[in-house]
């Protein structure tokens, strides 16, 4: 690709935010003020809606959606807050905020997190894992005592100024979190920007959020919303990749993609990024793809044997895109 400057390499200037006003070394201790199902009862997943009230601390008023809740299971938990293993403490454990800035009360004491149960096998001996820190999160009541720090992070912030830019999220499972809040944000400061949501997960009752992001976008004709379940059949369409609504709906989407005023952001497992790397790739070219991303010329005539190991190496987002992808 062109050496020149494109759109994509100028720098976005994202909100101001605080960090680390408690560190998980001098944590406060705020109460649970509310803790309700996200998922349909019939899916296989449980992941809960969990609201901390920070009033009286000095985190209230100062968690953006795009940051982090750092919480500590301490010796409430069955294990007395202690790894079986080293005898340690467990590691702290990071939660996206879903909540706009102003909070869940209007005033930003009540914030939330979006959190699932962590329930898996052991590969080698096909013995229980059972994730301490989700686990112990969703089974606390309101009214419960719980010890937290943060806020975590500032990289992953709405603009400064968010009239400015038109915005593509790119959500899966509980990477929905932070466009809950980024969305409310927008909607409610009445932006004239297009705002797209791409929200895929495997089966229709995994879906987070889902009835009020219906009502948003029923509300607000500036706000798009579609889905892609990807291990059932997805309306008039067979299984689909959230990556994979690019390309079905890209007719509404390529004029908000090829404009240089539109950011990306994606929010979820690790390895979403190939999959969309590889649609922009597929149906915008030219300038309008070096706005996203800077390939290697080798890599462009055949995009479809892409690898994870090639992102940030041959294939590599610019500035418009911004990720928070994990694990």
């Amino acid at each position: 690709m062109s050496n020149a400057t494109t759109p994509g390499q100028k720098e976005i200037d994202l909100r101001e935010a605080q960090m680390h006003v408690y560190r998980p070394t001098d944590p406060v201790e705020v109460s649970i003020h509310r803790n309700e199902l996200c998922t349909f009862k019939k899916s296989a997943s449980v992941v809960r809606h969990v609201e901390v009230d920070l009033t009286g601390t000095m985190l209230a008023g100062k968690c953006q959606p795009g940051q982090a809740l750092g919480v500590l299971a301490d010796d409430r938990s069955a294990n007395k807050g202690l790894d079986n293993k080293t005898g340690k403490p467990h590691k702290p454990r990071l939660y996206s905020f879903s909540h706009p800035t102003r909070g869940e009360d209007g005033k930003g004491n009540i914030v939330a997190v979006t959190v699932k149960r962590t329930i898996d096998e052991h590969w080698d001996n096909h013995s229980l894992f059972v994730g301490v820190a989700s686990n112990w999160l969703c089974d606390r009541q309101a009214g419960d005592k719980i010890k937290v720090f943060g806020p975590n992070g500032k990289k992953f912030l709405l603009p400064k100024r968010p009239d400015e830019h038109d915005y593509v999220f790119v959500a899966t499972g509980t990477g929905i979190a932070p466009f809950r809040g980024m969305i409310t944000d927008l909607v409610e400061a009445k932006v004239k920007s297009k705002i797209v949501l791409l929200m895929g997960v495997p089966y229709s009752t995994d879906l987070l959020y889902h009835d009020f992001l219906m009502r948003m976008s029923q509300d607000n004709p500036n706000f798009i919303y579609h889905t892609a379940i990807s291990r059932e059949k997805n309306g008039a369409h067979d299984r689909l990749y959230v990556q994979d609504r690019i390309r079905t709906e890209r007719d509404q989407l390529l004029p908000i993609l090829t404009n240089d005023r539109t950011l990306v952001y994606m929010c979820g497992l690790a390895g979403l990024e190939l999959g969309v790397f590889q649609e922009l790739a597929l149906n915008i070219n030219g300038a309008a793809l070096e706005a996203y991303l800077e390939c290697d010329k080798d890599v462009l005539h055949d995009i479809r044997r892409w690898n994870r190991q090639m992102v940030h190496k041959q294939v590599r987002p610019t500035k418009r895109i911004l990720m928070e992808v994990y694990a």
